[in-house]
């Protein structure tokens, strides 16, 4: 049985920046209710959205998380999950995915 060190490595330090920004996202959390998962939206100015933890299951959804990992990896510079699109393209997938999911 074989341990993969990079990748325990890997979780250990992503495990550490979550423990410093951890303080701050208690703050940020209260807001948020369960089921729902704050996002930051936008290419310029950040935006914060909360959305339904159901959307991350969405196809659509997925793509934007896939430029998510391209653009940012595991650091993102709000602290929450930065989405790097268009606010306007954000809202109109949201749209669609809430009348799919109702």
């Amino acid at each position: 049985m074989a341990i993969r060190l990079p990748r325990i490595i890997q979780a250990k330090q992503i495990l550490r920046r979550s423990i410093l920004t951890s303080n701050a996202a208690i703050s940020a959390s209260v807001d948020v209710p369960r089921g729902y998962l704050a996002v930051y939206v936008g290419e310029n100015e950040k935006k914060r959205f909360v959305i339904p933890v159901a959307y991350l299951n969405e196809s659509a959804f997925q793509e934007l998380l896939s430029q998510a990992e391209e653009e940012f990896g595991f650091d993102h510079p709000m602290g929450g999950l930065t989405i790097p699109c268009r606010e306007d393209m954000f809202i109109d997938l949201t749209s669609r995915l809430s009348r799919c999911t109702s």
